[in-house]
């Protein structure tokens, strides 16, 4: 299976849906088929990884490629033809470039194109190798930095707060919870609604993605102080 084929037809999917009008239909979609199903997100994001400027030295890339490989052959055996066929159904058999043929080319298990895997393995080493591009996200805080800040501990996000923020942290813990926590359902709602209306107007694939981590993140997440104080500022800067 050339998964980089059907991943093209994916974004191609969305960037047509963009320009149609139909964006917010397609990304249902997108959710359901892709960023819901475990094995197939996975081999979504294996390939953005391995298509991207990383800056890794010359000493781990080739291990670095090696673990991708044994990553895409035990997710692949998981897929099932029915998770296949559905986003077949979606995306269609239109006739597109594919982006990513380098990548399928390292995958590939054909025993006929070995020089092919080695010259994409070359490609795909020296693009890593490269140090990535520095982006300006639209978003006035980066979701890419909130979705991480989940996997602090939260020591290390007090310490990571200015003295302000400390100060206003500090008066908060010693709020009652009873009035905090019908506040955050207000606030949570708030965030949600901005969120949606994000997705709703971004039509760049990636922050797409990484709007989708954050909603799905807020959404799922109880009250509690550090909670309520991470959404409040959140809410403040979107």
């Amino acid at each position: 299976m050339n998964f980089g084929l059907l991943k093209s037809r994916i974004e191609n999917t969305l960037l047509e849906s963009y320009r149609k009008g139909t964006f917010k239909d397609e990304m249902k979609n997108f959710k359901k088929l892709v960023l819901e199903n475990k094995n197939i997100s996975k081999l979504f994001y294996l390939y953005d990884d391995l298509s991207s400027n990383k800056g890794l030295h010359s000493d781990i890339v080739g291990d670095y490629i090696n673990e991708s490989i044994t990553m895409y052959e035990n997710t692949v055996n998981k897929l099932t033809t029915k998770d296949i066929n559905k986003i077949n159904s979606w995306v269609g058999a239109t006739k597109i470039d594919n982006q990513y043929e380098t990548i399928d080319n390292l995958f590939s298990s054909n025993i006929l194109t070995i020089e092919n895997r080695i010259q994409s393995k070359k490609l795909i080493s020296e693009s890593l190798k490269k140090k990535p591009v520095e982006k300006k996200t639209v978003l006035n805080l980066p979701l890419s930095s909130m979705v991480s800040l989940a996997n602090k501990t939260i020591s290390n996000y007090i310490d990571s707060l200015n003295e302000s923020e400390k100060t206003e942290l500090t008066k908060l813990l010693s709020e009652s919870d009873d009035v905090l926590s019908k506040q955050y359902d207000t606030i949570k709602e708030s965030v949600v609604s901005k969120l949606n209306d994000m997705m709703n107007t971004e039509s760049d694939i990636s922050t797409q993605i990484r709007i989708d981590e954050t909603l799905q993140k807020v959404i799922s997440e109880k009250y509690d102080k550090l909670s309520y104080f991470k959404l409040k500022s959140l809410n403040e800067n979107l």
